[in-house]
């Protein structure tokens, strides 16, 4: 893509402020944007927006497709007459600071019931609406519906432990089932609604003001998920439905016993088979939602990492051969010659992955934070090259301030060095070193605008719990930072 130079900013709709005890796409949503076009932006850059599972990730989700529920803001369905003031009475005093995820499921998936009960009850003024919505995104709405169902009359238990009938999707038993779901499957279509309504609407708005933003595809998805009960053709399972090779990386700098995700892999020759039918799928659907793509592990299309379930680390894996250029083929041929794909190529990245960004023209990525080891380091803002987005850091990194407390003495020191600081402006000298430099997109991530420490890093890869929790406070958007990153972005065009 030949995208115009441009500033933004990483922020997950969850770390909105508001009182509802996460961020969501109500007003808070509206005046980010607000404050995005005021501070100069172009960019807004968010984490994958499905519904999130155990763990609370946005990368572990129960569909690549659907929405997630817990962003549906309370005072849109206020607005909407689906909700009452008295349906908000026994709201818990959230933490403003953070998502209290063990007290906010509960109570969000109560109110969103009685917004459901109220639509039943009065359906008439969204009835067309919502069977527009069905016709529209009935390819996985129904499976995943269902899914949800399914997983909500089992106790929330993961689909490899239904009963067999069910998890191998006989077409019997899935049919007796169906009548004593019917109104389960209905209410969590209608979430589905509420959430796609109110996020196209945010998105709306946004791009009417010149802001684009960059989404966020996992390569892998989620074991215990629509996509994986629906279609068990496409990835590595055995006949109960359970993983036999997972996802991961291999020992590294970071960690000595690897990275153990747990994601099933994919059987590449199937989707090759179907012509990439499901990716191709996958791609079309998300960027209905955004309008550029963050590919996360893209190095994963080139070799992936195997590792055979059942292990505890992820030392004892192997290498095996992705789809490469031909699955980037098919979607180059399903969405047109210029892909608005952004390549994730960080890790350990072998010329077959540099070949697959090249070939297509895909832009990379340069973090900042992984540059301080010396002078020839990539990620130094003078090894750029025009075509790749620079990050001070992600939301797997520490904030740039995070970073400076902790980094060994000769990392800090020639960071100090390299950005001519003397560390008292750290994260705003991060801040202009990515935005002068050549990279066609600069972003970084709200933290750093703020010039926050560690404590609003947002994950702790391989950590469960703590995780995804970070929130902006009410008073952080402000006339005088969005005055500051507009100079930033004006300086620097």
């Amino acid at each position: 893509m030949n995208y115009p130079r441009s500033g933004g900013i990483l922020l997950h709709p969850t770390s909105c402020p508001g009182p509802y005890g996460i961020g969501d796409l109500g007003p808070q949503a509206y005046r980010f944007v607000d404050f995005l076009v005021a501070a100069g932006c172009k960019l807004w850059q968010v984490l994958p927006l499905g519904p999130t599972g155990y763990g609370d990730s946005p990368y572990q989700c129960f569909s690549a497709f659907a929405g997630n529920p817990y962003l549906i803001s309370p005072e849109l369905l206020l607005r909407d007459g689906l909700l009452v003031e008295s349906d908000l009475d026994d709201m818990p005093e959230f933490d403003a600071s953070r998502v209290e995820y063990g007290r906010l499921i509960p109570w969000k998936l109560n109110l969103l019931q009685k917004a459901f009960e109220r639509y039943q009850a009065h359906s008439e003024p969204f009835r067309a609406e919502v069977d527009a919505f069905h016709a529209e995104q009935a390819s996985w709405l129904d499976d995943y519906a269902l899914f949800m169902a399914l997983k909500d009359s089992h106790g929330g238990g993961a689909w490899s432990g239904w009963p067999a009938e069910v998890k191998r999707r006989d077409a019997q038993a899935l049919a007796e089932a169906r009548p004593s779901l019917g109104a389960s499957m209905s209410r969590f279509a209608f979430y589905q609604f509420l959430f796609f309504k109110q996020w196209n609407a945010l998105r709306r708005y946004a791009n009417d003001k010149g802001i684009k933003i960059i989404g966020d595809i996992p390569i892998f998805v989620a074991g215990d998920s629509s996509d994986v009960w629906a279609n068990p053709d496409l990835f590595c399972l055995d006949e109960q439905g359970n993983p036999t090779v997972v996802a991961g990386v291999p020992p590294d700098v970071f960690s000595d016993k690897g990275q153990l995700w747990g994601n099933p892999l994919y059987r590449w020759d199937e989707h090759k088979r179907t012509g990439y039918a499901w990716w191709i799928a996958r791609l079309k659907a998300t960027l209905g939602m955004v309008d550029i793509i963050r590919l996360d592990h893209f190095r994963g299309f080139a070799g992936y990492y195997a590792i055979p379930a059942g292990n505890d680390t992820a030392e004892h894996g192997e290498w095996e051969a992705g789809p490469g250029a031909d699955l980037f083929h098919a979607v180059r041929s399903a969405l047109g010659n210029e892909l608005p794909i952004i390549a994730e190529d960080l890790g350990i990245i072998t010329p077959d992955v540099v070949a697959i960004r090249e070939e297509f023209e895909l832009p990379g990525m340069k973090i900042l934070q992984f540059g301080f080891s010396g002078p020839d380091n990539p990620f130094l803002p003078r090894n750029y090259v025009r075509n790749c987005v620079a990050y001070t850091g992600t939301h797997d990194n520490d904030t740039s301030l995070g970073w400076l407390a902790t980094a060994s003495q000769p990392e800090r020191e020639f960071a100090l060095r390299y950005l001519h600081s003397d560390g008292r402006d750290f994260a705003w000298d991060m801040i202009r070193a990515i935005w002068s430099s050549v990279a066609v997109f600069a972003v970084a991530p709200m933290q750093d605008v703020l010039s926050l420490g560690g404590e609003a890093r947002m994950n702790y890869p391989s950590r469960l719990g703590g995780n995804w929790e970070w929130r902006m406070g009410d008073g952080d958007m402000n006339d005088e930072l969005a005055k500051r990153v507009r100079e930033i972005n004006y300086l620097y065009r």
